[in-house]
């Protein structure tokens, strides 16, 4: 039996053209090089599975090429070679997380006054740096200020209010964003591509959007429902494997209440119980399909909508059908309500409540 290779790690970025959703981050590193200005200490902070540890390999790949085709490695010298086959003796990582006492940056320390082997500088990354204790940075703060001319220090966090500002100042910080919904579903379809899995581009949607702009969990989560589908993704096999509420739910939920039909809205919502999901998450699911459907109305605002394709069309056309006044209702009824939900000792009922008030707003639409 083939071993399997998780999408996260056979898909990682290994050139910074091949990094998702982070070109200001990209661009600034290509430039850093090919002009030779680099700093000592970089601090990579922003959300987790965006590409700080990725970039970190990338850029501390790069500086040690001995032929560099620009900015890029040439994947063909002794440095390159070695860097891929995991042997390089110029690129070490360190997880504060696990090694976070004085002794670990001591030794740390201590490797940094050796020269580099067959490179030109030693890279020392530290992943979750704000895990070290405080006796720890202090240790590290002489080292960090005035290193030796062959080292280099990347510093990684998702937590960049814990560093000191003694070691922030220290360092060139590099924000890096959450990867945009388009930018993941892109992604998602060059590696469906690649492993020859067909999906529909409400799939792709529905995982890029779970995901919250972390890469490392669409592709886990695209693992997942390539194990329960099969060779295609069917958006609704996907939604049942992820947990999440299909779109059809919210889009014919919404159709009832337009027309405020309240008896096949509450039938509807026994049925999303009956499928395990509580009252709370159909509410707030409801309340961000609003939101998206008031801004869907506008083309100007359009664009803060992360969907594509046929579904930002089908919202597009919701959105058609309805009033202001009936979308500003529905989304201050639940936003209330879900403020109510966690001290409510009914919730079942309260949910039904709003969704009555909301069909309410839907008569009203019809009398005008």
């Amino acid at each position: 039996m083939e071993n399997f290779i998780v999408s996260a790690r056979k898909y990682r970025p290994a050139t910074f053209a091949s990094v998702v959703g982070q070109k200001h981050i990209t661009s600034t590193l290509k430039n850093a090089i090919e002009r030779g200005q680099l700093a000592h200490a970089y601090l990579f902070c922003g959300p987790r599975g965006v590409g700080k540890t990725t970039c970190a390999r990338i850029f501390a790949k790069a500086i040690n090429c001995l032929h560099p085709e620009g900015a890029e490695a040439c994947n063909d010298c002794e440095s390159c070679r070695s860097f891929n086959e995991n042997r390089s003796l110029n690129i070490h990582e360190l997880d504060a997380a696990s090694n976070n006492s004085v002794d670990d940056i001591r030794n740390l320390i201590e490797q940094v006054r050796i020269l580099p082997q067959g490179g030109r500088y030693s890279v020392f990354i530290i992943d979750e740096v704000h895990m070290l204790s405080a006796a720890a940075f202090n240790a590290f703060l002489k080292t960090l200020e005035e290193p030796p001319a062959h080292a280099v220090f990347i510093l990684a966090t998702t937590e960049k209010h814990k560093i000191l500002p003694t070691i922030l100042s220290r360092c060139q910080i590099y924000d890096f964003n959450r990867i945009k919904v388009e930018d993941s579903v892109e992604y998602l379809k060059y590696i469906a591509g690649q492993e020859g899995v067909g999906y529909d581009e409400e799939s792709l949607n529905l995982i890029a959007q779970k995901a919250d702009g972390g890469m490392r969990d669409a592709l886990s989560m695209f693992d997942k429902a390539v194990s329960f589908c099969g060779a295609r993704l069917e958006y609704k096999s996907v939604a049942q494997t992820l947990n999440v509420l299909d779109y059809d739910t919210y889009f014919n939920v919404t159709d009832m209440l337009l027309g405020g039909d309240y008896l096949s809205a509450l039938r509807l919502f026994d049925e999303v119980l009956a499928k395990g999901f509580s009252g709370q998450t159909f509410m707030a699911g409801l309340a961000q399909h609003m939101r998206d459907l008031l801004v869907a109305r506008d083309a100007a605002s359009v664009s803060l909508i992360e969907l594509t394709g046929t579904l930002l069309e089908r919202y597009r056309a919701q959105a058609g059908r309805c009033t202001i006044e009936f979308l500003f209702g529905a989304i201050s009824l639940l936003t209330e309500a879900d403020g109510r939900i966690r001290q409510s000792s009914n919730q079942r009922l309260l949910v039904e409540l709003g969704l009555m008030k909301i069909a309410g707003l839907g008569q009203k639409k019809m009398t005008a």
